[in-house]
């Protein structure tokens, strides 16, 4: 059973029975709901899916769901360090998409309207929290796939490039959210600024802005930590 029979959901707007014919036009989009139809839910569009979930197809949900959960789950992840709340949090995010269908607007790309939703989520959790234990810290200390490896030769620079990214996840969890939201979505993610824009609802300019912020906000908590005694 996947998602939307756990919860027992319906979209936004009243699920509307599948009609006795196989092809239906929705939009100008013709939806085909033939057994040949559900078996190509794989090759078809995000916009199509959408279209289809919209009309009560859950199969259609439950193919965008798959496509885009381990995106979700790493972006939680990166901004939660901890995999239990990254979980909860896509499970939370596509019950909240299935729930707003209605208003997802077609002119954007559907994970762009998705990751606003968890970044929502993850403000509001952000804000609900008071503190973090440093095993909180440590749990994903090399979790930044931007850092080098290190030399399997040189066990002395791995040493150091360790030390490097437990500072490094130390430091972009002292963020703000607002703050590590950029880092995550621009370093992380590697998200081209019109879509942190359509992310954010800001413009391409403001989003320049704030992801240069985040950096030197990053830079100043990470200088003094790298420059501790060992």
């Amino acid at each position: 059973m996947g998602i939307l029979g756990q919860k027992g959901l319906k979209p936004g707007n009243e699920a509307v029975a599948q009609s006795s014919a196989p092809l239906v036009v929705v939009e100008g989009t013709t939806l085909d709901y033939s057994a040949a139809g559900r078996v190509s839910l794989s090759h078809a569009s995000d916009q199509v899916l959408v279209i289809r979930a919209r009309e009560g197809d859950y199969d259609a949900f439950e193919e965008l769901f798959s496509r885009y959960r381990l995106l979700v789950y790493r972006f939680a992840y990166q901004m939660t360090s901890r995999r239990d709340d990254a979980e909860d949090m896509v499970q939370e995010a596509f019950v909240r998409a299935y729930q707003n269908l209605h208003r997802y607007r077609d002119e954007a790309k559907f994970t762009t309207w998705l990751l606003r939703i968890v970044s929502n989520l993850c403000t509001d959790q952000a804000r609900m929290s008071t503190r973090r234990t440093n095993l909180e810290q440590q749990e994903a200390s090399g979790a930044l796939d931007w850092m080098t490896l290190g030399n399997p030769d040189d066990p002395v620079n791995n040493l150091e490039s360790d030390r490097r990214k437990v500072m490094l996840r130390k430091a972009l969890l002292a963020l703000p959210v607002h703050h590590r939201t950029m880092i995550v979505l621009r370093d992380l993610e590697e998200k081209d600024y019109p879509e942190i824009a359509g992310i954010l609802g800001c413009t391409v300019g403001g989003a320049k802005l704030r992801v240069l912020r985040a950096r030197r906000a990053l830079r100043d908590r990470l200088v003094p930590l790298l420059t501790e005694p060992v």
